[in-house]
């Protein structure tokens, strides 16, 4: 496993550990509170490691200026 891969799954088992922590001590208010930025980690992170390695599409060349000798009589 790659060290980006062990420092995403520790992140992510830390945020959801201290939740179910806030849940099991009551404070399920918070936690619902917490919810909606919990979805967006998980988003986040599952949109970053599928795109993770993926080669970006080159730009097309620029389109040559025609030169101006060309353009004379």
């Amino acid at each position: 496993m790659e060290h980006r891969q062990i420092v995403i799954l520790t992140v992510t088992m830390t945020v959801f550990t201290w939740s179910g922590v806030m849940v099991a001590a009551g404070q399920t208010a918070a936690a619902a509170a917490l919810a909606p930025a919990l979805a967006v980690t998980v988003q986040q992170i599952v949109h970053n490691a599928r795109t993770h390695g993926v080669p970006r599409p080159s730009a097309p060349a620029p389109a040559a200026a025609p030169d101006e000798e060309d353009d004379a009589p």
